[in-house]
């Protein structure tokens, strides 16, 4: 009686296997997430949930600011939380904590492996990129970029697309992860993508490269996505808007973040293919696409 309760038990304990889709690629794929805010990931919340619950593949993120300046925001934070967040100077106290914590619950859902903090100060609003790459601390950021790129041998990279109208910080980030990738021999580089959102049947940003900053010029005409909106599960009842809005759920102290949930929306992730990358790349990256759209819970 008693082997067979410990069986039980340990049944229990460990749940159900689930197998990943592995055999849709060969290669469990590595991607390096680089942002700037500590809620950007959302924007990658889809495609990143099945590259690492579905195709067995593993995600790191490196956070380039600490979120300090997310207090203008987090009205509602306040009652979650129990302080005065959108007071500058409390938010800026206690923030920086909040968000890493609100980070890696979203990241729990998404399956993110690691976090590389790099606590650049988050000062306010501007889309100024010059105005930022000034205020951070750039060269200890590249550096410690190399070394992320040069230890993980990742697959691919995922950047903010830095589109003019966009936050300075979001440019920034993607400048950085960049010019580090760029530090790497070119057949041990991962292959990088910018990316953003479209809605609904909105074509989405037009972009080619952010002037003054020629990395980050894309491949004209290809472009790779994944439509949230994807139906699964009995009668189609279930898409990958749910995973975004578990994600979105855990920024409680930053209101505005809640505004961006959908249900039954066309939401669709886009990813473009920096022209760093050459021509050869091009096969892996659409097999991996392939297999993120083919891949089912």
């Amino acid at each position: 009686m008693m082997k067979r309760y410990l069986i039980l038990m340990v049944f229990l304990l460990s749940g159900p296997t689930i197998i990943a889709q592995d055999s849709l690629l060969n290669y469990q794929p590595k991607v390096l997430l680089v942002t700037a805010h500590p809620d950007d990931d959302a924007l990658f919340s889809a495609t990143i949930f099945k590259t690492t619950k579905l195709l067995g593949g593993k995600v790191d993120l490196a956070l380039m600011t600490n979120g300090e300046g997310g207090y203008t925001y987090s009205t509602l934070g306040n009652y979650i939380y129990n302080k005065e967040l959108d007071k500058e100077e409390v938010g800026r106290q206690y923030l920086p904590g909040i968000r890493k914590q609100e980070l890696m619950a979203g990241g729990d859902i998404v399956g993110i492996r690691n976090y590389f903090f790099f606590d650049q100060p988050d000062f306010y609003y501007t889309e100024d990129v010059h105005e930022t790459l000034e205020k951070w601390n750039t060269d200890w950021v590249h550096e410690r970029l190399v070394q992320i790129l040069k230890d993980g041998d990742y697959d691919f990279l995922f950047l903010m697309l830095p589109f003019e109208e966009f936050h300075g910080h979001h440019k920034a980030s993607a400048v950085l992860g960049l010019q580090a990738m760029k530090q790497l021999p070119v057949d041990e580089r991962p292959i990088a993508l910018q990316a953003f959102i479209r809605r609904g049947e909105n074509p989405g940003v037009g972009f080619t490269q952010m002037e003054g900053f020629p990395d980050t010029k894309v491949k004209e005409g290809v472009l790779f996505e994944f439509d949230r909106s994807q139906t699964f599960g009995v009668n189609d009842r279930l898409n990958y808007n749910i995973i975004s809005n578990w994600v979105i759920a855990e920024h409680k102290s930053q209101g505005t973040m809640q505004l961006l949930m959908q249900t039954g929306a066309k939401v669709v992730e886009q990813y473009w293919y920096n022209e760093l990358n050459g021509d050869d790349k091009l096969l892996k990256t659409t097999e991996y696409f392939e297999a993120v759209n083919a891949a089912r819970p």
